[in-house]
């Protein structure tokens, strides 16, 4: 659930907690509209709303940022490294495509300074084993890094970007529309007051090139599917100095051949024969451990359950280990020798298989006045 310090999202923007994308953003743009700093001017109580809806709106337009927000509320987004918005001109920097789409022009900001690299989204498959006990696993992935040859700033080694004749260098045009007075990115430098005339040829004036990046993952023992692991600096190179974004490595453990999980518990079903069930016995199971001895007792049912402690998932963030839950399924043999179904036939006749002899026992014995 969300945490009580911050507002529900879903209740910021007024949208159920299943809608789609459209919307999320249909509700957004009906309330940037109306608390939009430029037409709520020196008004805090408005300035705090569009703060509010563009974090409401930041989270749940991003389907990872919402799938945390969903599972384990604002507490699990700060435990994914989230901290929100501290002021106008991040939210103006964050939603620049987005603003552009919704007045027709974009953000207040210059793109001059340093700027962070995108976060990239890795999805691995893990089995029931790694989950349970953690492991180490490499991985592959392709990302781009600033270009060694012209060191990221686009050009040919030896020439210069050039001031932008449009904006003059600031990065930024003025703009009226409406009721708005807003100065924007300039559309031909893109914000950062220089165009790259002689690009390198390496990375063809992008500043970066791609790269096939190895690492170790290390998995932390208790996860499940839809876990995230961070790792910081593993993303996308910068811009103009700025650092890398983050790897976010997304957990799926895939079907067991034997094993069920339940949250930190795991189950299975076990065959035994009729006469274990009936006369009781000592069998072998299987657990994530290995084998482990259980005791059958004499009349022991089919479905009955039993539990062996600590077998199952170590707890995620916590102690100890869940159970193993071991269902009980009694065989009915298909094939049977003469002699097996002789005494069978044997066994019929006296009614025990399902205790009638006792319940005839029981009604001769009230009969007679017996207790």
């Amino acid at each position: 659930m969300p945490s009580a310090e911050k507002k529900d999202f879903y209740e910021v923007l007024g949208v159920p907690r299943d809608a789609d994308a459209t919307a999320v953003k249909k509700a957004y743009r009906r309330l940037a509209m109306e608390y939009h700093p430029d037409r709520n001017p020196g008004n805090k109580d408005a300035e705090e709303k569009f703060k509010e809806a563009s974090e409401a709106y930041e989270v749940l337009s991003n389907p990872d940022k919402r799938q945390i927000y969903d599972r384990f509320g604002y507490e699990g987004l700060k435990g994914h490294g989230y901290s929100g918005f501290t002021n106008i001109s991040d939210i103006f920097s964050s939603f620049s495509d987005v603003f552009e789409d919704f007045f027709g022009f974009g953000p207040r900001r210059s793109r001059s300074g340093p700027s962070a690299g995108a976060d990239l989204r890795y999805d691995m498959e893990i089995s029931l084993e790694q989950a349970a006990f953690g492991a180490k696993q490499e991985i592959s992935f392709d990302r781009f890094n600033t270009c060694a040859t012209c060191k990221g700033s686009g050009s040919k080694p030896g020439t210069s970007p050039k001031t932008c004749d449009r904006c003059k260098g600031t990065g930024q045009v003025g703009m009226s529309r409406g009721f708005f007075s807003i100065r924007t990115t300039c559309d031909r430098c893109g914000g950062v007051g220089k165009v790259i005339t002689d690009p390198c040829a390496d990375c063809r004036g992008s500043g970066k090139t791609a790269e096939k990046k190895t690492i170790t993952v290390k998995i932390p023992p208790g996860v499940d599917s839809g876990s995230h692991l961070r790792l910081t600096g593993e993303g996308e190179a910068g811009e103009r100095g700025g650092h890398r974004g983050n790897l976010y490595v997304v957990l799926h453990v895939k079907p067991h051949s034997f094993f069920e999980r339940h949250e930190d518990d795991i189950f299975c079903l076990i065959p035994i024969s009729f006469p274990q069930a009936a006369l009781g016995a000592e069998i072998e199971v299987p657990t994530l451990d290995g084998k482990h001895r259980l005791s059958i007792p004499a009349g022991t049912q089919p479905g009955e359950l039993f539990r062996i402690k600590n077998k199952g998932i170590q707890r995620l963030n916590g102690f100890g280990r869940g159970d193993e839950i071991v269902q009980i399924n009694v065989v009915v043999p298909t094939q049977l020798t003469d002699r097996q179904r002789g005494l069978l036939e044997e066994f019929a006749k006296t009614g025990s298989q399902t205790g009638e002899s006792k319940a005839k026992t029981d009604s001769s014995d009230k009969k007679k006045g017996k207790k």
